[in-house]
């Protein structure tokens, strides 16, 4: 059973890897006005490939200006493009970019790149996130707090720069918690199978800045909700 779940995950990663850089960079090129609906039902397929579904929990707001999610692995990204028509612009560390055909994925459809190498950088990503909320195109900012992907329950400190972002520009935010995508293909121990990934729409709520616990508010909600579909339903995030 262990040698099937690791031939299931060699075949989801090739399968996202080949509808990413063999199907999806292509299509953007040649529809460039279509990038979002091509990241859509494309990654809607990746999910049907790997034998996965999703359910969504709660109503997810298309008004606002950013999200807000927990992450364990690619599938996050891949069910939050398939479950709905947002057209997000995520933010991704400037090494994704900078990577060999695979970086198109992120270029083409400008998403925000962010070097956390360079001081610069954080100049750089408040300029594209101004743009974003002012563009008469609407576009929701998607980013992972925590920075990295980890194979918890308990969340990851969250990194300061999201916080910075809220605060100057007094976002409109949705928090958002994925479970069971790691079921789904696991890249911590390299194992796949058939799953159900479930997405909870939190409330969204406008940054204050005379709020001065809102990160640590948001990230104990988070919290709370992985815990409760721990406990409750034994979906792991």
């Amino acid at each position: 059973m262990k040698i099937f779940a690791k031939t299931r995950f060699y075949y989801g990663a090739a399968t996202i890897s080949f509808i990413a850089a063999g199907i999806m960079v292509p299509l953007m090129m040649i529809f460039s006005k279509r990038k979002s609906s091509i990241l859509h039902y494309w990654n809607r397929v990746i999910i049907f490939l790997l034998g996965g579904k999703i359910i969504s929990h709660g109503i997810r707001d298309n008004s606002v200006d950013m999200f807000i999610s927990n992450h364990q692995g690619i599938i996050d990204i891949v069910s939050l493009e398939a479950d709905s028509n947002t057209d997000i612009r995520w933010v991704a560390k400037k090494q994704l970019f900078d990577a060999p055909w695979f970086g198109y994925l992120l270029k083409l459809p400008k998403m925000i790149e962010v070097d956390r190498e360079n001081k610069a950088g954080l100049v750089k990503l408040l300029r594209d996130t101004k743009e974003t909320i002012h563009s008469p195109v609407k576009r929701v900012i998607s980013i992972f707090p925590e920075g990295t992907r980890t194979d918890g329950q308990e969340l990851l400190p969250f990194k300061g720069g999201t916080k910075i972002l809220a605060e100057k520009f007094e976002l409109t935010i949705q928090p958002i918690v994925i479970t069971n995508s790691k079921k789904l293909l696991n890249e911590h121990d390299k194992t796949a199978h058939n799953a159900t990934v479930h997405i909870t729409y939190l409330e969204p709520f406008k940054v204050s800045k005379a709020n001065k616990g809102w990160y640590d508010e948001l990230k104990n909600t988070m919290q709370e909700c992985i815990d409760n579909e721990y406990n409750t339903y034994k979906r792991e995030r």
